[in-house]
């Protein structure tokens, strides 16, 4: 968690640093002509008001309403209902990385105001969103194995003293006296919380870099549709995290600090954006670049984690294979997912 919230950061700081240098860049760099296209300083002000309030209350809704499952034991993690709307949010996630991330990534590396050698000479886009995945899978991995390893080490010293193995999380204990339980109950409770944690980050990239972008536009025309696509967007995004972090078993703390950045993180984009809106140039090539970058970043790892740690991990699982009926059902939620936040992208 202390690395999440590093990495949450450093992103934050990127972010306000490469801001803070695009001061004096033409604006216009790249831009078709501005003569048919609605600026209102003062109108765009109030929606921005508006959208880092309704964007922070729909977030907290979205990534609580799992967490809720006490209250309403039909979101339970063994309920047919929590798989259904984990596979709706997954199918939002999903189609944020395809529909909206990559597309966005693309068009900033392959601006105008860049040099045509190497941007458009080489899909940066693609290549980085590769990587991307390729490093989740090693995080994912290189996690497991390394839990893996120790479990196995503690549980043969224990089984040559006489002892008992003893393994513990936040909200209990769970207790293995032979290495099949290590390889059960406890090895899946780690995997949960290195996916919540990794899709938090992903989500928290992409996250304030469009309230940043939004934060620094003064044309309402594009506000006004984006503040409806991003509640939508958050509202199951913060569902399909907040399942993760419900079957991750993390303590009321932690709980509470992933909820927070999740919340946070679009209307501190949006109100970084406002103000540093004088100084801030979206067709910079500064601000393309590391834009585009951690675009294509995050969308490699939505992509990954959308498909390998949260489709796939429900599809091949027990629950869904053992009811044919609930598999289609699961099937028709990822669609309506992925498919409402795809027709987003028509106004977002």
């Amino acid at each position: 968690m202390v690395i999440s919230i590093k990495l949450h950061s450093i992103v934050i700081i990127l972010l306000t640093t490469f801001a803070s240098q695009t001061s004096g860049v033409s604006p216009d760099c790249g831009s078709k002509s501005r003569i048919n296209e609605c600026h209102d300083k003062l109108g765009s002000l109030k929606l921005k008001i508006i959208a880092i309030a309704s964007i922070l209350v729909t977030s907290m809704i979205g990534v609580c309403l799992p967490l809720c499952s006490r209250a309403v034991p039909a979101l339970q993690p063994d309920r047919d209902l929590f798989i259904l709307v984990k596979s709706f949010a997954s199918g939002v996630i999903l189609a944020t990385g395809y529909m909206h991330v990559l597309p966005d990534s693309f068009d900033c590396l392959t601006s105008d105001c860049l040099p045509e050698n190497p941007w458009r000479k080489f899909p940066f886009t693609t290549f980085v969103a590769m990587l991307s995945a390729i490093l989740t899978l090693m995080m994912d991995s290189f996690a497991l194995s390394y839990y893996k390893k120790h479990c196995f080490e503690v549980g043969v010293q224990s089984s040559k003293d006489g002892t008992h193995v003893e393994l513990q999380n936040n909200n209990g204990h769970f207790h293995a006296s032979g290495m099949e339980e290590l390889d059960d109950k406890p090895s899946q409770l780690l995997r949960h919380r290195v996916v919540a944690q990794v899709l938090e980050l992903g989500i928290v990239v992409h996250s304030v870099v469009i309230g940043l972008s939004m934060g620094a536009s003064d044309n309402p025309c594009t506000i006004r549709p984006l503040v409806a696509a991003l509640c939508f967007h958050q509202l199951f995004e913060g569902m399909g995290l907040g399942g993760c972090i419900l079957q991750a078993e993390y303590g009321f703390k932690t709980k509470a600090i992933m909820v927070f950045f999740f919340s946070a993180t679009t209307p501190f984009g949006i109100a970084l954006g406002l103000g540093l809106s004088n100084v801030y140039s979206e067709n910079s090539p500064t601000a393309l670049i590391v834009v585009g970058l951690l675009n294509a970043a995050s969308a490699g790892l939505l992509n990954y984690m959308a498909l390998v740690d949260l489709l796939a991990s429900d599809f091949m699982g027990p629950k869904l294979q053992n009811s044919m009926k609930l598999q289609a059902c699961a099937y028709v939620a990822v669609l309506l997912g992925a498919g409402g936040m795809s027709l987003m992208a028509k106004w977002a």
